[in-house]
């Protein structure tokens, strides 16, 4: 439960900064390209208000991405 309270905070301190993060189990704010935090050359699409699933089997913050940063492979 602590890693959940953790992840929680850390999601709400970079929500104020960015608004364009948020954790696992939280509905997606706003359809686009997302990157779990501990994998940062992963990125998935995701639906306005689909849950975010853990990554790796872990809990994680996800990262909005733009285009931009995402390089094709």
């Amino acid at each position: 439960m602590k890693r959940i309270s953790m992840l929680k905070e850390r999601q709400a301190s970079a929500a104020s900064k960015h608004g364009r993060t948020t954790a696992t189990g939280s509905h997606c704010p706003a359809s686009g390209l997302w990157s779990p935090e501990s994998g940062s050359e992963t990125v998935q699409s995701f639906f306005e208000g689909q849950v975010f699933p853990a990554f790796d089997g872990a809990a994680t913050v996800w990262r909005r991405v733009s285009a931009g940063e995402v390089s094709p492979n």
